[in-house]
């Protein structure tokens, strides 16, 4: 099953991005204004752009890098313009599309040659890695792990040998809505099959247990995450015991934290989230909202609404002594300039001033 990563130009000249397993359905639900949120708002809409990828994890971590583009590589990419995607890529860990290839014009149409010449992307993108709990013995832990795991964009979670079986039903009211990731994990009898596909393997342990490997700390594994093409995985160990070291041997590199000698136990969760939150700093992750921002109102919007608010102020004689009027009449434009208001935003404000203007027109 294919999945797609898609973006929308709306009517007001912004983008939305998302994922889906059926485009063509998807776009008709946006297009008839049936998905509540964003696009529901700012029809008619119009999809500019989409890709295949093969799994839904690849298409989540697309639509995230996609939603952290500017406006301007939103619009390279639109046009298939490789040199200006590559221009503009923010930081060094941005998606392989700067090594793409620049686009052959061959008959004109930016659109066709888009179609006929794009490079694989999904070849390009590194997935997230995998999260392995290595014989994990509570439900509630498995639970915490998943949802310490959505919090910051992981969704693939591995259980190898869990003590007590699974599914465990006392991991659902623990994952406290991260269902997605407790649905779809998969168990595994050994280590070395849950890390099968993986390229790149992690063991996080404070202890190197007498196995020499590379020693990172979790800043640095994310970075060498996003940078490396294939699948990683991160192997975390049992709560009362950890790793043993047959199972870091199997790792290639271990990642530990600076942790008080004194006091250096970490719950199953807690270690999730360590590693995942630095993973998540480097992909592009928005806030956790379906919406973006409404677009800055023009200007002459604003100044409309604060010629508005003169015209109600000076009726009600607030501009005394009449010398500092002018003072504060620029003390109140820098009030109300200083946000970047919407369109929305204004009209409301528009709204309470008409309003106060009809109490005083009843009152006259």
């Amino acid at each position: 099953m294919a999945f797609h990563v898609y973006m929308l130009r709306c009517s007001d000249g912004s983008y939305y991005v998302g994922h889906t397993e059926d485009l063509e359905a998807r776009i008709a639900q946006h297009q008839h204004g049936e998905i509540e949120g964003y696009t529901q708002r700012r029809r008619p809409v119009a999809l500019v752009w989409s890709e295949a990828v093969g799994t839904r994890e690849e298409a989540l971590a697309f639509e995230q890098q996609l939603k952290g583009w500017s406006r301007a590589k939103k619009e390279a990419l639109i046009r298939g313009n490789w040199d200006a995607v590559r221009l503009l890529a923010r930081k060094s860990f941005d998606t392989g599309l700067r090594q793409a290839q620049p686009l052959l014009r061959t008959n004109g149409s930016e659109e066709s040659a888009l179609r006929s010449n794009q490079t694989d992307m999904s070849e390009n993108i590194t997935p997230p890695p995998a999260i392995i709990l290595v014989r994990p013995q509570l439900g509630e832990n498995i639970g915490k792990a998943a949802r310490a795991m959505l919090n910051f964009g992981l969704t693939e979670m591995r259980l190898v040998s869990p003590r007590d079986g699974w599914p465990n039903p006392s991991a659902g009211p623990a994952a406290s809505g991260a269902d997605i990731v407790l649905e779809r994990a998969q168990v595994f009898e050994s280590v070395a099959d849950a890390v099968a596909d993986c390229r790149h393997v992690y063991a996080t342990t404070v202890r190197k247990r007498g196995v020499t490997k590379p020693v990172v700390k979790p800043d640095e594994a994310a970075q060498a995450i996003h940078a490396a093409p294939g699948k990683s995985a991160i192997l975390f160990g049992p709560e009362r015991s950890g790793l043993e070291t047959d199972d870091v041997a199997v790792a290639g590199t271990i990642i530990t934290v600076p942790i008080n000698p004194e006091f250096g136990s970490l719950n199953l969760a807690q270690a999730v989230i360590l590693v995942a939150y630095e993973w998540s700093k480097q992909a592009d992750l928005v806030q956790p909202t379906l919406e973006e921002h409404d677009p800055v109102a023009p200007q002459a919007e604003l100044d409309g609404m604060i010629a508005h608010l003169d015209g109600l102020l000076e009726a009600k004689g607030f501009y005394h002594p009449p010398e500092r009027t002018p003072a504060t009449k620029r003390t109140l434009r820098t009030l109300l300039t200083k946000p970047g208001w919407s369109s929305q935003e204004i009209k409301t404000l528009r709204g309470v001033l008409s309003a106060l203007e009809g109490k005083k027109q009843r009152r006259g």
